[in-house]
């Protein structure tokens, strides 16, 4: 049964943000609020944690997963970063932005991309879920909340419980989230001389990364 997290969007009760980030130690599954919609978060390194993910998304593992980062520091220990694509980042985060990026030997293979050797980071402009991050200590793994089988991100916390109580530890209800997915932006072909590639149009505006 999971627990529910009842949480002020701007001032997060701290007792409960703890109570959550002991589930995900624990390597439970918890539904965090995002600035684009409701994810599924787990621990980076707990291989049981990923599979359930995984699962729950009927998605394989050629499913970009994404690291929910608390800043462009932190993003920079996962990802190999040059200053041309840094200075994207940084005009773009914290936002409603993904970016595939080539990973660094700190993220496990098995969340990575397989052939790519790419994974999905971010920097989220959410209150509750920075500071869950910080409670957490390190980057949390990530999938967008879409049932399997719908194309549309689930926003409502309560139906969210409802659906997956049985196969998550813990919902973070801050209210509604704005519904719609990340902009997602591949920036591999920047290390190479080449320009950022759209992937997915979303909730971050192309203009701010000059696209």
């Amino acid at each position: 049964m999971a627990q529910f997290f009842e949480v002020h969007p701007d001032n997060p009760q701290q007792r409960l943000l703890k109570q959550a980030a002991a589930l995900l130690a624990r390597g439970e599954i918890v539904a965090v609020p995002t600035d684009s919609s409701y994810a599924l978060a787990c621990h980076l390194d707990d291989k049981d944690a990923v599979d359930q993910l995984r699962r729950i998304r009927q998605v394989d593992d050629k499913h970009h997963l994404t690291l929910i980062c608390r800043d462009l520091s932190e993003l920079s220990n996962y990802a190999r970063v040059d200053n041309k694509q840094y200075r994207l980042l940084k005009a773009a985060t914290p936002g409603p932005y993904t970016f595939l990026l080539e990973a660094t030997k700190e993220v496990p293979r098995r969340v990575s991309h397989p052939q790519r050797k790419t994974i999905g980071l971010r920097v989220p402009d959410h209150r509750v879920l920075l500071e869950l991050l910080t409670l957490h200590g390190e980057p949390l793994l990530a999938t967008t909340l879409i049932p399997p089988g719908e194309t549309e991100a689930m926003n409502d916390p309560t139906q969210i419980r409802e659906r997956f109580e049985k196969q998550i530890g813990g919902v973070i209800d801050a209210g509604a989230c704005p519904s719609e997915p990340t902009t997602v932006v591949d920036l591999t072909p920047m290390g190479a001389g080449g320009d950022p590639l759209l992937v997915r149009q979303g909730r971050g505006p192309l203009a701010t990364i000059g696209l």
